[in-house]
């Protein structure tokens, strides 16, 4: 079938990639492992990051290649299959109404994914005259959508509570839970939970490493590790009482950054299988290997006109790039469902480049109403917690200023005088707009690849323009918030790699980072990793700090007064990396 004609690729795929061959970072997960696509990353030009984060992005949509290690690729027959079998399992929901819901949950970038498809979904039941069949449950509730709390991820306990209460009273339950690196305690706890229950939930897991890769430490404060769920699951699969969606897609652009294609790729298989289901019950046929072909194709075609327009991509890139060099920040304004994406590309800023909530940050124009879980979470809680057309007149048009830049999102569908009546407002302020907006007829893209679309400009501008402000070493996050468990083991491997130290040195010397002034008790080094976060997430630069201290052998406030005068984060760590008989770094 994909060898025909109608059904080849749409973008020209990569050739497989040297993550794929064997032993290459055999330590890590394909999720953790760097891409040697972006390798230089931190070198390139805003021509170039383009250039590098969208070669990145086409390998979602490349094919396996048997010669390799054969990992099950987005187009493997294996995929199609499980996405055939699931999509059977929605069909039986959204043909019986009657107490029965459809459950997308996940932490972090998974959990405003998870947001953004119930919304979407729902919103597409309504113009049918359908009942709502779609929730979103997200560590941390809908506070989290707007402000990263990263560590609300790490409890499973709290991941089953949150399921139990949205399902009570519902006699058929599709739950799929979302966690690109198959790690999240969050997710784990509710997926086990499912399986304990199967009368009522069919558990469906979407990541994208093959379940061997799954983490495989104990989750604190609960019995199993996400490996041990997964294998659960594995087994499951094959009397069809739960599923497991899981092609590789590739390391990330950045290492471990997950927002970014992880994120995609969540979008494009999610919506596929939905889609599907929608439209085969609607026409009551059943679902084909030819009809799933269709509907992802149309995603790669979003990939090939996205990046038609590199260079104004780039351009943006590099103005929003100059404003974060200038201690400036960057709005992005969105109307409707692009302002979702706008709010989730601001948020997910904060932990991967160690980023205030004020640097990117997003807003939504347009009714809200239908959207919220509990929208009164976000009323009046601060202002980090502001993302409304009201909030952006009211508390920052005032104090825009010329080295600021601003992004408007929309559609020549929506009110395009409300547009401009914004836009002049803020030409009064800098002279630094940029628009972006999507055609709704002819050879354009449909609503949910215009949000790829968008999703994928506004992911390459806040990467690009954070790598231009020197947050990066070759494609690693050097400036990470230390917010949860996961993240806490990344700053390791980081410091591991850059060193060449072992795991124990890279975990003691981060310990007193994060505990500086006070001395490292036993007490401190054998506490809970949770006691650690608590302490590190209220810290700025922790990893390139205790980075510093283990290049130059120097004190916490020596390496902090280096960061302090250096012209950036990656000119500071460059500058230790090249110090004369320094010990060669694992990296080399």
């Amino acid at each position: 079938m994909r060898g025909t004609k109608k059904y080849r690729h749409v973008i020209e795929t990569p050739d497989p990639g040297k993550w794929e061959l064997a032993g290459y970072e055999a330590t890590l997960p394909i999720s953790e492992k760097s891409n040697p696509i972006t390798r230089e990353l931190d070198k390139a030009d805003p021509v170039q990051i383009v250039q590098l984060l969208k070669e990145c992005d086409a390998e979602i949509f490349q094919e396996e290649d048997e010669a390799l290690l054969n990992y099950k690729r987005l187009y493997s027959e294996s995929v199609l299959k499980t996405m055939i079998d699931i999509i059977s399992k929605v069909q039986e929901v959204l043909k019986d109404p009657d107490n029965t819901l459809i459950v997308l949950s996940g932490g972090g970038a998974s959990g405003r994914l998870a947001f953004l498809i119930a919304v979407s979904f729902n919103k597409l039941l309504k113009g049918l005259g359908q009942l709502p069949r779609y929730t979103y449950i997200i560590a941390g509730g809908d506070r989290s959508l707007v402000v990263s709390q990263e560590g609300l991820e790490d409890c499973a306990l709290l991941g089953i509570e949150e399921l139990r209460k949205v399902c009570e009273g519902k006699k058929k339950v599709v739950f799929i839970g979302i966690s690109c690196g198959l790690s999240a305690p969050f997710v784990a706890g509710q997926l086990d939970f499912c399986m304990n229950n199967l009368d009522i939930f069919l558990p469906v897991l979407v990541g994208f490493n093959p379940i061997s890769m799954a983490r495989s430490e104990k989750i604190e404060g609960w019995h199993s590790t996400f490996r041990q769920v997964a294998e659960r699951m594995q087994k499951l699969q094959e009397s069809h009482k739960a599923f497991i969606l899981n092609p590789a897609v590739g390391p990330e652009g950045i290492s471990g950054s997950s927002r970014m294609k992880g994120g995609s790729a969540t979008k494009i298989l999610l919506e596929t299988l939905l889609l599907a289901a929608h439209k085969t019950v609607s026409k009551d046929t059943d679902i084909s290997e030819t009809c799933l072909l269709e509907i992802l194709r149309t995603y790669e075609r979003a990939h090939k006109v996205t990046y038609a327009q590199s260079r104004k991509i780039a351009a943006l890139v590099k103005q929003a790039g100059t404003s974060l060099q200038k201690k400036a920040c960057v709005y992005m304004v969105g109307w409707h469902t692009l302002g979702i994406i706008a709010i989730m590309d601001g948020a997910e800023c904060i932990p991967t480049f160690g980023a205030d909530y004020n640097d990117v940050r997003g807003f939504l124009i347009g009714d809200r109403s239908e959207m919220f879980n509990k929208e009164a979470d976000l009323i009046a809680q601060g202002p980090q917690f502001a993302f409304s057309q009201e909030d952006f007149v009211k508390t920052i048009l005032p104090s825009l200023t010329e080295l600021d830049t601003v992004l408007f999102l929309f559609t020549l569908d929506d009110d395009l005088t409300q547009v401009e009546k914004l836009v002049v407002q803020v030409k009064e302020k800098t002279s630094n707009v940029q628009a972006l907006s999507h055609a709704t007829v002819g050879q354009y893209l449909p609503k949910f690849q215009r949000e790829l679309s968008t999703k994928w400009i506004l992911n390459t501008v806040s990467t690009g323009a954070h790598v231009l402000k020197g947050k990066i070493l070759h494609n690693y996050m050097m400036d990470l918030r230390v917010s949860n468990s996961k993240l806490f083991w990344r700053a390791v491997s980081i410091l591991q790699r850059f060193t060449g130290h072992s795991q124990a040195r890279c975990q003691e010397s981060l310990l007193q980072t994060i505990y500086d002034p006070e001395v490292l008790s036993d007490e401190i080094r054998s506490a809970e990793i949770s006691k650690h976060i608590a302490r590190a997430t209220e810290k700025n630069q922790v990893v390139p700090t205790a980075l510093l201290c283990l290049l130059r052998n120097c004190s916490v406030q020596e390496a902090r007064l280096r960061l302090d005068t250096s012209p950036s984060i990656r000119a500071a760590i460059e500058a230790s990396l090249n110090v004369p008989g320094r010990k060669r770094g694992a990296d080399k």
